[in-house]
């Protein structure tokens, strides 16, 4: 009985990549094996039990039971066989991934292609390729699927050619290489002619990840669904982390990041994830802003300790991504300037999760928005317009609209309105004709009025209340008239006076008047009226900027980002929508979009 128990796990793991089936066949071998004293069949099962993967066992108690009886083993094996190699492979690969380090398992693998048994080359091979996920290991790992995939066919099981060509896959992927798909499509080929359920979810997830990228997210959707069921099919314990990786992905590029908090605030704390996955803790840093809710947001990101400190699992970069974007939404200037030095060395690298299951578009877009955060506006303006370029190579769409309108807004904020315009409009065009939403256009637009000493700023069913400021002027003025482009100088000024365009210098002036007409408020009537009266002549004609746009331009957009962070203080949604929506430089304008 063990010894076809022993069997059927190894048929069920290698040929079939049945992860759930071969853990219960060979659970039961090495326990019957336990009780017999059958020591081939137990050090058989206690290799088995690792499985095809590093660090399938995630509970503490799983994790140590596994390694007490890989010990177990290796003690009954001549430490000079092939068997002897195998457990210590298994046995130092667990514990390098944990610790985030590689060394010891690589030095193994030296030994491994030393032996005679191909079997050992081929699970040495495929460990170390696990155990070095991290960007900087990009060219480590695809000549280690180069080699796994001439090891695998001496060792004659269609099940270790088939880790090999997904290795390689995954490795193009992460890489961001052209010819990704082309050999994602030969892996499939293979697939068909002998299904093998670990290699095939992870094509599934891929296919996912692809769905997103062409902004179907109906169909990814629906992908997703179908993969869990075959991640808890094959028995992957990565099924719950990816599912819950792939909706945040499509709920991102969907702007609705918000459905997910109650669910992600329970899957932070899975005991399915990865112990070195720190991706969904900042998710929830950066759904928890958006919400509003700064000290959860911040609570989230101080949880990392320090960044530099966090081990480079296949996860990093979207979990610095995160950071990057959280921080954003905090005004968060030093955590955004940690972030983008550990980012810049792999600026060329899209950012992706785990094996390829999902992308965030490129890291330059990281970077991007990281210089936004810190002022750096110039260098924002070149890492966004390398982000549309990098997104576009990918074919990832929504994240090439993302990009955009990004660098839309560094535009803008170097004073490129016209070019940043184009952008816009280019960005509004591609969404149209894909039928993908643009960030913020499920918001409807805020309103604002004066209560006194304070003006109240309303969006949807959100309310925040903050104390005057020059900044509240102007952008009560640039809420009044969405979509219209207003000069700073006439922001400036308070009403519009510049004979070159009359049509709008009537629009601008009849939104005062109007304005005035229909407040009820006598103490804001009042307080209006003398903001006009100072901002006009005795003519009423309005008063000119000294040194005309460019003073205005700055003195503008100092005061309306003073506004924001006023804002954001009081309602982190309200104030990243206008962050968003409020567009500032020589011509200025609020855009709901």
């Amino acid at each position: 009985m063990p010894s076809s128990l022993l069997a059927g796990g190894t048929r069920a793991l290698v040929a079939e990549g049945d992860l759930r089936t071969s853990r219960e066949r060979f659970e039961r071998a090495f326990r019957a094996a336990d009780r017999t004293g059958d020591a081939h069949t137990l050090v058989a099962a206690a290799l088995g039990l690792g499985g095809l993967w590093v660090h399938e066992h995630r509970s503490a108690a799983g994790a140590t039971s596994l390694s007490e009886r890989l010990r177990r083993a290796l003690a009954l094996v001549d430490p000079r066989s092939s068997l002897a190699l195998r457990l210590r492979l298994r046995l130092t690969a667990e514990t390098d991934y944990l610790s985030g380090r590689h060394a010891s398992t690589l030095a193994l693998l030296e030994e491994a292609r030393s032996s005679a048994d191909p079997i050992v080359l081929v699970e040495a091979l495929s460990l170390a390729h696990h155990c070095v996920m991290g960007p900087e290991h990009g060219e480590l790992r695809r000549r280690i699927a180069a080699e796994l995939i001439a090891a695998s066919l001496r060792t004659e099981r269609g099940g270790d050619l088939a880790m090999a060509l997904m290795w390689h896959v995954v490795d193009l992927f992460l890489d961001g290489r052209p010819h990704a798909h082309r050999e994602l499509g030969d892996l499939r080929e293979f697939l068909e002619h002998g299904d093998h359920l670990a290699v095939g979810y992870v094509v599934s997830a891929i296919e996912v990840m692809l769905a997103v990228r062409a902004g179907r997210f109906d169909e990814a959707e629906e992908l997703s669904r179908s993969c869990a069921e075959r991640g808890a099919q094959a028995g992957d314990v990565d099924a719950t982390g990816w599912h819950g990786g792939q909706l945040l992905a499509i709920r991102w590029y969907q702007g609705r990041v918000l459905e997910l908090l109650p669910g992600l605030d329970e899957l932070v704390h899975s005991p399915t994830l990865s112990a070195v996955d720190n991706s969904f803790v900042t998710a929830q840093a950066v759904v928890a802003a958006t919400a509003g809710d700064r000290r959860k947001a911040a609570g989230a990101l101080a949880a990392l300790g320090d960044l530099a400190e966090l081990p480079r699992s296949s996860t990093w970069l979207v979990t610095m991504n995160g950071v990057v974007q959280a921080a954003n939404l905090l005004d968060d200037a030093d955590l955004s300037a940690q972030a983008y030095e550990l980012l810049l060395p792999f600026a060329r690298l899209p950012m992706m999760a785990s094996l390829a299951v999902t992308c965030f578009g490129s890291t330059q877009h990281a970077l991007g928005v990281a210089s936004l955060t810190t002022g750096h506006v110039d260098r924002a303006v070149d890492h966004l317009r390398a982000a549309v370029k990098d997104n576009l190579a990918l074919a990832h769409w929504p994240a090439t609209l993302h990009s955009r309108l990004r660098y839309a807004e560094a535009l803008d904020r170097v004073g490129e309105v016209a070019q940043a315009r184009g952008e816009r409009a280019i960005a509004h065009g591609e969404a149209a004709s894909l039928d993908i939403s643009l960030p913020d256009t499920r918001t409807v637009a805020c309103t604002c009025r004066r209560e006194g000493a304070r003006w109240k700023v309303q969006l949807g069913q959100r309310t925040a209340r903050v104390e005057h400021c020059v900044g509240m002027l102007h952008l009560a003025v640039l809420l009044a008239n969405p979509g219209q482009e207003i000069d700073a100088v006439d922001l400036v000024d308070g009403v519009r006076a510049l004979s070159s365009q009359p049509v709008l210098d009537r629009a601008a002036v009849q939104q005062y008047r109007t304005r005035l007409d229909d407040l009820e408020d006598g103490a804001e009537r009042d307080w209006l009226l003398a903001e006009l009266a100072g901002a006009t002549g005795l003519s009423g004609r309005s008063r000119q900027f000294a040194d005309s746009g460019e003073r205005a331009r700055l003195a503008v957009g100092k005061a309306i980002r003073r506004a924001l962070t006023r804002l954001t203080e009081a309602d982190a949604v309200i104030g990243e929508h206008l962050r968003r929506a409020v567009h500032t430089g020589r011509r200025c304008d609020y855009r709901p979009i």
